[in-house]
């Protein structure tokens, strides 16, 4: 739920106001008690990532980390050029 900024036109009250995107916007000044009330347009609060990343995989055990490194498939062998070709199958 987002935190909405509230101005009195009538004596300049300020106000934080904890509400939900449906809810109606409030009119009532808690200061004067006047339907003055108007809500302001505010940038709201910024995003701060810190540290390594936010990955799925940053907050696993180490056995889960092991067991998926076990699950993973091998890269595939490579071939020398002088190697013969593998024989072809027969029906």
């Amino acid at each position: 739920m987002p935190t909405y900024e509230y101005e009195c036109k009538n004596c300049g009250h300020h106000l934080d106001a904890f509400q939900r995107m449906s809810d109606k916007p409030l009119t009532d000044c808690p200061a004067c008690h006047q339907p003055a009330l108007k809500r302001k347009i505010s940038a709201g609060a910024g995003i701060i990532f810190k540290g390594s990343g936010f990955y799925q995989t940053d907050y696993r055990s180490s056995d889960y980390k092991k067991a998926s490194e076990k699950d993973k498939p091998a890269p595939p062998a490579e071939t020398k050029k002088n190697d013969p070709p593998p024989p072809a199958a027969t029906k």
